[in-house]
């Protein structure tokens, strides 16, 4: 189970990257748009590195849904290896069977 402030600050750093998502596509697309000029594309670029440092989309990391456990995430189920292997064993996951050979 992963510190509850850690989920906490995962929450706040997702609700951060969708508030400032549509800005800093903007300021990307300007900062690399060759119509502009030198000086415009520099100031969308200055204009990017002023935003927060949590808005961007890389500082996120996928947890489990259930305990929160950041790594061995699976996004088929969002869930951690552990968590996986253990909701499949009780049969809780349709289609999913341990093989045997």
């Amino acid at each position: 189970m992963a510190k509850k402030s850690k989920i906490t600050a995962e929450l706040r750093r997702q609700q951060v990257v969708g508030r400032y998502a549509e800005r800093r596509a903007e300021l990307k697309r300007a900062s690399v748009n060759p119509h502009l000029s030198q000086e415009k594309r520099d100031e969308a670029m200055t204009a990017l590195h002023a935003l927060p440092r949590d808005a961007s989309p890389t500082r996120l990391r996928r947890r489990d849904a259930v305990d929160g456990r950041p790594r061995g995430h699976l996004r088929v189920t969002g869930t951690s290896r552990v968590r996986f292997r253990e909701m499949a064993l009780r049969g809780e996951l349709p289609g999913i069977v341990k093989s045997s050979w």
